[in-house]
């Protein structure tokens, strides 16, 4: 395990790896910011953003898609335009945006989550579809977490991170919907409360236990199959990137009592390589 030399973020989130260009985008969630680390020298550019930034997802174009407050919007990194794209839940003052992640057919999955302290199940589940449209995939969530896709792209992953539940759905690629969801995991904050997600190859789910310290690999019949400890005190989200997608990359947050690592950017071998993630379809 290897902690990188960037900027320690007050929440690090949304890890997603760039294979065209072998950089690693992430955000800070309050900075707010976006960053751009190559992971080979530690070298990070940053670009400060107008409101909180929950996720990203990079663009065929080459931009990228921005989970803001209120709004999904495309950023050019080459000269910092932000354009909206869509606001699935400007109607609802309380809430943010969390986390999202394309689908391998080229659509952005963004859930939503209550900012206030007291958190109710005021938010939802979204697919926004090239062009802008937005359709409700799920309703009811509280903090919307954990997206990833099985390597097939037949199956949707997802969390809510305060009813702490892990389901699966069944997904269509077609139109970008969704079929009747299962739990398969409600693990408590000594197991790890989840977090952001990444699927490996051999459709094992990593899910990054923020109340824990460790990622947690589900299977798709609920077996916790492996837990891996890390020197972070809240590991936020886990990324598959590097040569043949064989590391892992780990975004964190830094608490009231933080760590010497907390906050920072963190990768390993697990032993297994990831499943790629899709671009929007812009």
């Amino acid at each position: 395990m290897q902690i990188l030399d960037t900027p320690r973020a007050a929440v690090g989130e949304s890890p997603v790896w760039a294979e065209t260009t072998g950089l690693l985008w992430w955000v800070d969630v309050r900075g707010p910011c976006l960053h751009r680390t190559d992971p080979r020298t530690s070298r990070t550019e940053t670009w400060a953003l107008p409101e909180p930034v929950g996720s990203l997802a990079c663009c065929r174009s080459g931009a990228l898609l921005l989970a803001l407050r209120s709004r999904v919007a495309r950023f050019d990194p080459r000269d910092g335009r932000l354009e909206t794209v869509a606001a699935p839940e400007a109607d609802r003052p309380h809430n943010r945006l969390n986390d999202g992640k394309a689908s391998p057919c080229g659509r952005f999955v963004v859930g939503g989550m209550d900012d206030r302290p007291e958190k109710h199940p005021t938010a939802a589940l979204w697919c926004v579809h090239p062009g802008g449209a937005v359709t409700r995939l799920v309703e009811g969530m509280t903090v919307s977490n954990g997206l990833a896709w099985s390597p097939d792209g037949a199956t949707l992953w997802f969390s809510d991170s305060r009813r702490t539940g892990i389901w699966t759905a069944p997904w269509d690629q077609a139109r970008g919907g969704m079929g009747e969801a299962r739990l398969v995991a409600a693990p408590d904050d000594a197991t790890g409360r989840p977090d952001g997600a990444a699927m490996d190859a051999e459709g094992g789910y990593w899910s990054a236990g923020v109340s824990a310290g460790v990622l947690n690999r589900w299977l798709p019949d609920g077996t916790l199959d492996r837990v891996v400890r890390l020197p972070l005190r809240a590991p936020t989200m886990p990324c598959f990137g590097g040569p043949g997608l064989r590391q892992l990359f780990v975004t964190s947050l830094r608490g009231p009592q933080a760590g010497p690592h907390d906050g920072g950017l963190l990768v390993l071998d697990v032993g297994v390589a990831g499943a790629p993630v899709g671009c929007f379809a812009d």
